[in-house]
Formats: C-alpha cells, sequence, structure tokens
C-alpha cells in the first residue's frame, strides 16, 4: 500500500473542507449569533493537519491503486465528519461531541437523522453548516476533491468507484477530473435554480438555501422542527416534491439532456423504473388516505405525493407524521425506504437499477425451472448484464439486509425502544432515508439512544452512503499490508 499517497490524499480532503466551511463561516458573521469563532477554531485545526500531510508526504509513485482508493474513500469520509462536528460543538449548540459527530456523519452522508430537540434560537451559521454538509455530500467529497485537485494522483476512477452509487461508474469524459466538473456544475445550477424559485414562492434567502441544498443533496435537514410543514404552503410542497424526485434522477442523464440525446433519456430503463414505482406508490398511497383528508383528493395527493417523493428520494422531509397514516400507507412507506433512486444521483438506498436487475434474475431463475437447458440473458438498459455483476449485486443486497439486521439488534441492547423504532432506524440509516417509523418517525428524532447506538447508526450511514463494501474493506487485513 501506498502510504504517503494515502496521507496525502488525506490532507489535500482536509484542506478542501477547511475550505468548504468558509460559506458558514460569512453567514455565522452575518448573522452575528457569536458562532463565527467556531469556524475559524475549526478551520485552522483542519488546516494543522492537513497542511503537512498535504506537503510532507511525498510519495514516490502518485499511481493510485484500487487498494489506495478504497482505503481513501472511507478514511476521508471519517475525517471530514470528525472535523465536520467541531462547528457543532464549539458554538454550544450540540455539546456532547458523540451527538455532534452523529450529526455531522447525518449531513455528509445526506441521510437527514437528526439527534437536535431544539431548532429556535440555534445559531444560523452552524444550522447553515448542518445543511452545506448535506450539499457537499450529495455529489460526493471525493468529486468535490477531484473537481478542484484534478491531476493529484494517477487513476483517479478508483477513488469516485468506491464512493459513487449503483453497481457501475458513468464517466462521462475521458478525464475523471473533468466528468466531476461538469458533475458538479450541474449540480450546483440545479441548486441555485431551486433557490431562486423558492424565494419567489415566498421564502427567504436563508431558508430557501437551506432547503435547497437539503433537496439537493437529497439529506433533509431543516432549521424547522415541522421540517417543510412549517410554511404549510401547497406551492412549496409541490416545488420541493418536484426537486426530490428530479434529484434522485442519475446526474448522467441530465448530462445527455444538455448534449441534445433525448432518445437516450426516453429509452433509460432505470429512469422508467423510477418513475413508474414513484407514481404507482403515490397513487395508491392518495387512494389510501382519502378517507383521512375526507375525500379530498387534490389534497390527499399533495401530502402523499410529498411524502413519496420525500422516502423514495431518501430526503427525508415531513409535511405530515406517516407515523399516524393506516397501516398499508406505512407498509408502502417502509417498502420505498429499501428501495432508493436511479444510480448516480445524490440518493440512497439499494437502487432501482439493483431492484430491476434483481427482479430480472428472480423470473429468470423461475424460467429456468421449466426450461433448464435455455439459455436466458438477463438485460438490463438493452444490454447483457454480466453474470460477476449479477453476483456482486446479490452479494451486496444479502450485506444490505445483513447490515439492517445487525444495527436493529445491536440498538435494541439498550432496551430503549420497541421493534418498529430500532429496525426501521436501522433501516433508515443504511438508506439513508433519515426518519423512520415509531420514536424516529417525522415527530422525533434520535436523541433518545445513547452513545453506543449512535456510534452504531453512525457507521451504518456511512456504510449505506459509501454503498457499503468501502466501510467493510477497512475491517479486512489486506488493505492495510504494505
Amino acid at each position: 500500500m501506498n502510504r504517503r499517497l494515502v496521507i496525502r490524499l488525506l490532507g489535500s480532503i482536509l484542506m478542501i473542507e477547511a475550505a468548504a466551511m468558509l460559506p458558514s463561516f460569512f453567514v455565522a458573521l452575518y448573522f452575528g449569533d457569536g458562532d463565527a469563532l467556531s469556524f475559524v477554531y475549526t478551520m485552522g485545526l483542519l488546516l494543522a493537519f492537513g497542511l503537512p500531510m498535504r506537503y510532507l508526504s511525498r510519495p514516490k509513485v502518485l499511481d493510485l491503486r484500487a487498494r489506495e482508493g478504497f482505503l481513501v474513500v472511507p478514511l476521508a469520509w471519517l475525517l471530514m465528519s470528525m472535523f465536520g462536528a467541531l462547528p457543532f460543538v464549539f458554538s454550544g449548540m450540540i455539546p456532547n461531541y458523540v451527538d455532534a459527530v452523529f450529526e455531522a456523519v447525518s449531513g455528509f452522508t445526506t441521510t437527514g437523522a437528526s439527534i437536535l430537540c431544539q431548532f429556535v434560537g440555534q445559531p444560523r451559521g452552524a444550522m447553515f453548516w448542518r445543511s452545506f454538509t448535506h450539499w457537499v455530500g450529495g455529489m460526493g467529497v471525493l468529486v468535490l476533491t477531484l473537481a478542484i485537485l484534478p491531476k493529484m494522483s494517477g487513476r483517479t476512477s478508483h477513488l469516485v468507484r468506491a464512493e459513487s452509487p449503483g453497481p457501475t461508474l458513468s464517466k462521462l469524459l475521458p478525464r475523471m477530473g473533468d466528468t466531476a466538473k461538469v458533475l458538479y456544475l450541474i449540480y450546483g445550477v440545479l441548486t441555485f435554480i431551486m433557490i431562486v424559485i423558492l424565494m419567489l414562492c415566498g421564502m427567504n434567502l436563508y431558508d430557501a438555501a437551506i432547503h435547497a441544498m437539503g433537496t439537493a443533496g437529497t439529506g433533509g435537514f431543516s432549521n424547522y422542527g415541522s421540517s417543510v410543514g412549517a410554511f404549510d404552503s401547497a406551492t412549496i410542497d409541490a416545488v420541493i416534491t418536484f426537486f426530490m424526485v428530479l434529484f434522485g434522477i442519475n446526474f448522467a442523464l441530465f448530462y445527455k439532456l444538455i448534449h441534445g440525446d433525448w432518445r437516450d433519456v426516453k429509452n433509460n430503463e432505470e429512469l422508467r423504473w423510477y418513475l413508474c414505482i414513484f407514481f404507482g406508490v403515490t397513487l395508491l398511497v392518495t387512494l389510501i388516505m382519502l378517507p383521512t383528508y375526507e375525500g379530498d383528493f387534490l389534497t390527499s395527493l399533495r401530502y402523499s405525493s410529498f411524502q413519496i417523493a420525500s422516502i423514495i428520494s431518501t430526503t427525508g422531509y415531513a409535511t405530515a407524521d406517516f407515523n399516524l397514516w393506516p397501516i398499508a400507507a406505512r407498509m408502502l412507506i417502509f417498502f420505498t425506504m429499501f428501495i432508493g433512486s436511479c444510480a448516480g444521483s445524490t440518493a440512497g438506498g439499494m437502487k432501482i437499477c439493483r431492484v430491476g436487475m434483481m427482479c430480472k434474475q428472480s423470473l429468470r431463475e423461475v424460467r429456468r425451472v421449466f426450461q433448464p437447458r435455455k439459455v436466458q440473458v438477463v438485460r438490463f438498459e438493452g444490454k447483457a448484464v454480466e453474470e460477476p455483476i449479477l453476483r456482486q449485486i446479490a452479494v451486496f443486497a444479502f450485506v444490505y439486509v445483513a447490515l439492517v439486521v445487525i444495527g436493529a439488534l445491536l440498538v435494541s441492547f439498550e432496551g430503549l425502544y420497541d421493534v418498529e423504532t430500532n429496525f426501521t432506524a436501522a433501516l433508515t440509516c443504511v438508506s439513508n432515508v433519515g426518519p423512520g417509523l415509531g420514536f424516529v418517525g417525522p415527530s422525533g428524532n434520535f436523541a433518545g439512544y445513547g452513545a453506543f447506538s449512535k456510534m452504531v447508526l453512525s457507521l451504518l450511514m456511512l456504510a449505506g452512503r459509501l454503498e457499503i463494501f468501502p466501510i467493510l474493506a477497512l475491517f479486512h487485513p489486506a488493505i492495510w499490508r504494505k
């Protein structure tokens, strides 16, 4: 293992995190809530560690292999979260460091699970940083690093492959650094457009930026205890619903749209699966909720579409407490927590493409019972899927479910909550959704869990955001060998 190269890359990432805190620092200065120094202290610590790591570590070879890539990614996210928690501690918003790390991990992984119980009177610079972590983590910490420092290493695709959501890597341009710049440009433009539209709908700039960053990163942190429901606006609900669905789409399709490849977008199978699941589940929940809203179809559609968009895109915003909804509606929400959105988006979950391939593979195995000699190929996006990819997806699904079960078991040792709460808490963390059911539903939070459970849930959030295997790789002895 090229340890010097790993240290150099981690130093670069810490320096970039320091720069990423500047917008929050200026927000803190503008509002004058007394939290500006918390960013000064944190940026000083980041530079104190990052500069020596970046410039004193001089690797002889800059060729980045897969082993280094899969080591840098989880370590980078861990370091980003540990340092990213410091503004919460220094500002006094979250005095307990374990709680602050949980909040930072939830922010960077775009989960949106929170331990905050009090929203009124919190320092606005720290609250801005809390949501800005969504925006940075949504597209990816390493993608941002490559967009800024594209020549810092050799085969940088190993970094993005270990961090990118989905079974395959979408490389838009020959150079990975150029691909990263294009992705962040699209990401930034869409976020800016959403901020403008939300301001036109009546939000002030601060609220619009907070909720646009939470939507773009599909994270769901709000600066209000009742989330988007605090605005009580059908127009704002509709705008955020549209953008939540939009940010659940593979960003490679936006690039194709810009270049006029409408046919590829229209024929994209994963996109069709995604939209069909969203509209189908929304319609079912709307019909189930009709009695609750006294037969008013439009009102039922408003709240149902928002909540399903929030869950399937793993954003986690809420306009209603779906904990109180009928059991059938809650089961559909539970179902969408597993699925998530498209690969190559900012969303979490298992991803639509994996679910689609698993469904087709299951049908193939059923047909083999009746036609054992017939050669049957699984096709997705019009192409034959290679058997190694199908095996990888099957293993991913097994480990995914196993992590949820093991996580639920571990947090249950504290004996604080019921099975529904513990299981959906683990599921929502692995899927990076945010709210679960029971005591961790939209009207609750994760503050009641102890330090051990919060550390377990933080690891689950990181595992879910990094597609499981990079985190598991840290526990494999071979990756640490020289």
